[in-house]
Formats: structure tokens, C-alpha cells, sequence
């Protein structure tokens, strides 16, 4: 049994290499992302496909049962027939798993250039080789798959019952299934450990991890149950051996049914001496009516489903006795026989091997969610006693619990930046690329700008939560970053003139701090920062991008060249909220004196009673304010110049 670990490799090659199981050569090609999307769908896929062939294989067990009228031994066909299906579907698909790692090996090695022809063909052979010979490689899927139960189950079996083998047949199930099972089970479990080391969580979480322990404990006990109602079926037959050689007349093929491949009708006459065993009353209390007449021992509780014609009770009773047996709830009794103390002594240990890793593994994963809350809880008690010893008002200690649950709700409490701060450079490097360099290629700013200065940027920047309602800036105050908004609305607000306020909404896409970036393009920049135009306050929770000062300044003068272009300037005044707010008082005061200049015109032949300059009309009103507004806090034309 095995949970989900949480080691992660650092590239694709590592995962595609642990997955298929081949060791020994590195490849240089790695898959594309959606190629190896695939192959990770492909292999939680057939994990599950090996857990449903370890509960197949058991299933051949349940064949044998012992006819109720005849009291002898037969092969359920229909039976035979659904399970012999099932395990057919599940080996083609270990088939097809077969046939993906040879064409992953044979890939694995580069063929981008004729002149490398040979030396491809020989990586490439390599790696079927290095696959070929492994010890978890070719020969055990290939061993796994063979039709071994289907050959004892069609073959041996009946051929065994009609020489009236009755109780050698149940032990050739039975090392024909340990034979095939135990190394089938080994081949799941390296192929867990494979995922495990691939893609830590194998199903993405914790839940995953604990199903795959309930569903390994599941396996453990249907096999164990499964075994201990073939035994308890050789026990059975034994004491209806024992009856048939203690009753005249009674042959060993007795004890075997005419049709040992039975489907419901029979094609065989029932001779004299069948139908005197059927109708022995004695034999039938003795072995098959009560389990007290014969030392059945553990096995008592078969003796009423060797007989049972309901196929799902006959499976699902043997299930539930594994369970109640394994979790240590049952109560074993035994013989002196020593298969029956064999077979209890594995169990006991089973369980007990099986329950500690259980209860460990699902103790390890609850743990794992249940610690993140209760540091949050822990961290909020912390916080609330040091903001009541500070005397801190009830609306600041509200914001700073509402931070606090916002930001644990964004991060699941995972400091990404605090864990990536551990790794190797070129590791924490890609991990961050791969985490922001898409939402910044989202920035209308950089859409213009190459890999090589989205990737400087991309490692300079920062993520932030914004609770809503929070001051993100203060109007005068000094710009000390950028923001760039990823989710969520920042309302911006400039005062105008005598408390008249111009507002403005940044969504995803919208950039504050523009004065920054005019600053950093200054040839002769001071060490001063420029103050803010605007206040900005969170409309909503949001996240954004963070780029301070000092980073942008970094940026803006290695590569210059770049902020300098015309598309970036275009896009800076188009996204900018001080060029937008200007650009609209603009347009306004010019509509409205265009308006006023046409009303002049349409009154300009009538003369006025009194002087046009006494009177006061909304429109000239209206013109005053806007002229005001126009003398508002203005972009620096020459903010991109250089």
C-alpha cells in the first residue's frame, strides 16, 4: 500500500524517463507540454487500469461452487465466462501500455539531422534495450499478462474434475494465481513509486492520495477473501471425500459433477450412482447443511456460500470477511491443519502491516490539510491578542483579519516565493517564468517587448493581494512601484479643482504608476520620487503585479531601447490613467466649445437687450468648469523622450 508523494522533478525529460521506466540514457528531446499532459493522463489512467486487474484476477476463484442437488464440484460457466472478459479488457490495455513505451524509447532519442542518422538509431536502440532488459521492464509486463488463470480456469480445471482431482484443482488455482498475482502486485507498486516521484500528488491532492489507500486496502481484501473461500471450498470437498469413502458405492469422480463446465442446463444422464449421493441425507448434514459436524475452522462461514447459486453475495461476503478480518475487528479460529495455520498466520501479519500503513498514510494526509488552518487559526489568535495589547480600533483589526483569510483563500498557505527562495537560481528562475510570464505578456505595455526583457521583468516582479476596499496610494504620495492588474478593478481618483474629482476604473490589463516609468526615461533622473497624480483604491479583491522602483529602474535603462519605440509609447498613453483622464477634459472642452462657438453663430443676428458678457447661461457655466479642468495635473509630454 502506498499514498502519493510529493517530490517533483524539474523537467519533463526526468518525468517521461520515470514514468515509462526507462533507466539508463537521458533524453535530449524532451516531449512538448502537451504531449507530456497526455502522458500523465495516460498513466493515472492505467494505474487505475492495474487496480482493477488486481480485483479481476481473484474473481477466477468464485468459478468453483458446489452444486446443492448433486453435492459435487463444478465450473460456473457463465461466471467463467464475465471474468475471462474482464481480465482480456484489462490486459489489453497493459497490451497497449507495452506498445507506448517501446514507441516512447524508440523516440527518445534526437533525429533532427541526416548526418546523426546512426548515431539516433543506435541511442535509439539503447533505450529498447535499456527497457528490454529491466527488471520492472518488458519480461514483467509481459509475464503479468499472460493468460495463465485462463488457462487453469478453461483447461486444467475441467480436465482435473473429470478424473475426479477434486481437491488437487483448488491448489493449482492457487499457485497459478500467487504465481501471477504477487509479481502483478509488485509491478503496481513500481509503477506507483514511479508517479509518486513524477508527479507528486498523482491525482492533483490529498484526497487523491488517501482514495488510493482505501483502494489499495480494498485490493488487500478482496485477495484475502477471495483465497479464504477457495480454501474453505477444498474443505468442503474434503469432507465430502471423506463421506464418499466412508459411503459404498462412492467413487472419487462422484464428487465432480457429469458436466464440469456447467451453464445452467445439463447435457449428461445422472447415473445410479450420482443420484443415490445426491440423495444421501446423511453426507448432507455432515458437510454442507451446518459447519458443525465437520472441522471447518476459519473456514466455517463458506459452508453456506459453496453452495449459494447467487453469484454477488457468493463475491461480496468474501469481501467484507477480508475487511473485518484485516481490520483486526475479526476473530480467527483454526485447526491443526497446517495450509489453514499458514494461511491464518499471513493474514494476522497482513493486517497488521496493512492497518498501520492505512491509519499512518491517512493520518499524514489529514494532517497535511488540517495544519495549514489551524496556522491560520493560530496566526490569527497571535494576531488578534497583539492588536488588542496595541489597542489597535475595530476597523483596522477587521482589514488585517480580512488580508489574512484572503490571502491564505489565494495561497492555500503555500508561500510560493518563500519555497522558491530555496532552490537552485536557474530552477527558481523557470518556476517563476512559468508562473507570471503569461499574465505579463497580458499587460498591453509589454505585448510590444521581446522574451529577453519580459523574462528580466518577469524576474523582478512580485505578486500582491489587495483586500478590497484597501488604499493602494494616496494622491501626493511617492510612487515606490508599478502595479499591473491581473484580476480584479482598482478605482482611481484626481482631484480636479474645489473637491471636483475625476474617476477612473483599472481592470485586468491596466497599469497605475506611469509617473514612475516617465521618471526612469529622465536621462537625469533624481533620487527623488515623483509623487503620485492620482489615488488608487481597491473596487474588489485583486491581484497584481508588483514592479518597485529601483526594478523598473534597472530595466528601463538596460534595455532602453525598447521603452523608447513608438508602440510602447502608444500603448503607455493609451493605458495610462492620468493620459486618459487628460485626453477626456481635452475632448470634452473642445465639444463644448465647438457647441458654444455654433450657438454665437445662431444669435449673431439679433441684437442682444443687454451685454453677452453680463449674462450667465448653463453653457457658459459649464465652460468655465471645464476650462478649470483643463488646467488640471497634466502628463509630461516629454515623458518618452530621450
Amino acid at each position: 500500500m502506498g499514498g502519493e508523494g510529493s517530490s517533483m522533478p524539474s523537467h519533463d525529460e526526468e518525468t517521461v524517463a520515470s514514468t515509462f521506466g526507462t533507466s539508463g540514457c537521458g533524453r535530449r528531446n524532451p516531449p512538448s507540454d502537451r504531449q507530456t499532459k497526455w502522458l500523465h493522463e495516460w498513466n493515472r489512467i492505467f494505474l487505475l487500469m492495474c487496480a482493477a486487474g488486481l480485483v479481476v484476477d481473484p474473481l477466477f476463484f468464485y468459478a468453483l461452487s458446489i452444486s446443492s442437488t448433486c453435492m459435487c464440484l463444478f465450473v460456473d460457466g457463465w461466471f467463467a465466462v464475465t471474468v475471462t472478459t474482464l481480465r482480456c479488457m484489462t490486459d489489453a490495455v497493459h497490451l497497449l501500455n507495452m506498445c507506448l513505451q517501446l514507441a516512447i524509447t524508440y523516440d527518445a532519442a534526437p533525429r533532427s539531422s541526416l548526418e546523426e542518422k546512426d548515431a539516433s538509431a543506435g541511442r535509439a536502440m539503447a533505450h529498447s534495450q535499456s527497457y528490454l532488459r529491466s527488471k520492472t521492464g518488458f519480461l514483467l509486463d509481459l509475464f503479468i499478462i499472460l493468460p495463465v488463470p485462463q488457462v487453469v480456469l478453461w483447461v486444467v480445471a475441467p480436465a482435473m474434475l473429470c478424473q475426479g482431482m477434486t481437491s488437487t484443482v483448488m491448489t493449482v488455482f492457487l499457485i497459478s494465481f500467487l504465481s501471477q498475482y504477487l509479481p502483478k502486485v509488485y509491478h503496481s507498486v513500481c509503477f506507483l513509486r514511479r508517479l509518486q516521484n513524477s508527479l507528486g500528488y498523482i491525482f492533483g491532492n490529498i484526497w487523491g492520495g488517501i482514495a488510493l489507500n482505501l483502494i489499495a486496502y480494498f485490493v488487500a481484501s478482496h485477495a484475502a477473501g477471495a483465497c479464504w473461500y477457495l480454501l474453505g471450498i477444498q474443505r468442503a470437498t474434503e469432507c465430502l471425500k471423506q463421506q464418499c469413502v466412508a459411503t459404498d458405492g462412492c467413487r472419487n469422480r462422484t464428487v465432480a459433477c457429469a458436466d464440469p463446465m456447467y451453464y445452467g442446463t445439463t447435457g449428461a444422464t445422472i447415473d445410479g450412482e450420482r443420484l443415490a449421493w445426491a440423495k444421501n441425507l446423511h453426507v448432507r448434514s455432515m458437510c454442507l447443511d451446518s459447519s458443525d459436524n465437520f472441522e471447518y475452522g476459519s473456514y466455517k462461514w463458506v459452508v453456506n456460500l459453496v453452495t449459494n447459486p447467487n453469484r454477488l453475495e457468493k463475491v461480496l461476503f468474501p469481501i467484507f470477511w477480508g475487511l473485518m478480518t484485516l481490520s483486526t475487528f475479526g476473530t480467527i479460529e483454526s485447526t491443526t491443519e497446517w495450509v489453514e495455520i499458514t494461511f491464518n498466520i499471513i493474514i494476522v501479519t497482513s493486517a497488521l502491516l496493512l492497518v498501520t500503513t492505512l491509519i499512518g498514510n491517512i493520518k499524514v494526509f489529514l494532517h497535511a490539510t488540517t495544519s495549514k488552518k489551524q496556522a491560520l487559526h493560530s496566526k490569527l489568535r497571535s494576531l488578534d491578542r497583539w492588536m488588542r495589547r496595541r489597542n489597535l480600533p475595530f476597523g483596522i483589526r477587521q482589514r488585517v483579519r480580512q488580508y489574512e483569510r484572503q490571502r491564505w483563500a489565494a495561497m492555500r498557505g503555500v508561500d510560493e516565493f518563500e519555497m522558491a527562495r530555496r532552490l537552485p537560481e536557474g530552477v527558481r528562475r523557470d518556476i517563476k517564468y512559468h508562473l507570471c510570464l503569461d499574465l505579463v505578456r497580458q499587460v498591453p505595455l509589454f505585448q510590444h517587448m521581446d522574451e529577453l526583457v519580459l523574462e528580466n521583468i518577469c524576474d523582478r516582479v512580485k505578486s500582491l493581494l489587495i483586500p478590497k476596499g484597501e488604499t493602494v496610494i494616496r494622491e501626493g504620495d511617492p510612487v515606490r512601484r508599478m502595479l499591473f492588474v491581473v484580476r480584479g478593478h482598482l478605482q482611481s481618483s484626481q482631484v480636479v479643482r474645489d473637491g471636483v474629482k475625476s474617476y477612473c476604473m483599472l481592470g485586468p490589463g491596466n497599469f497605475s504608476g506611469d509617473e514612475l516609468l516617465s521618471w526612469c526615461l529622465i536621462r537625469q533622473f533624481g533620487e527623488r520620487l515623483p509623487p503620485s497624480s492620482s489615488m488608487l483604491v481597491a473596487a474588489e479583491s485583486t491581484e497584481a503585479f508588483g514592479l518597485d522602483a529601483n526594478d523598473l529602474k534597472y530595466v528601463t535603462q538596460h534595455f532602453r531601447y525598447t521603452f523608447v519605440s513608438e508602440r510602447v509609447k502608444r500603448s503607455a498613453r493609451y493605458y495610462s490613467p492620468g493620459w486618459r483622464t487628460w485626453a477626456a477634459v481635452a475632448i470634452q472642452l473642445a465639444w463644448w466649445r465647438y457647441k458654444h462657438r455654433l450657438t454665437l453663430t445662431s444669435l449673431s443676428f439679433i441684437r442682444p437687450r443687454r451685454p453677452l458678457s453680463g449674462c450667465s447661461s448653463m453653457e457658459e457655466d459649464k465652460l468655465r468648469l471645464y476650462t478649470a479642468l483643463l488646467t488640471s495635473p497634466k502628463p509630461n509630454q516629454d515623458d518618452f523622450t530621450v
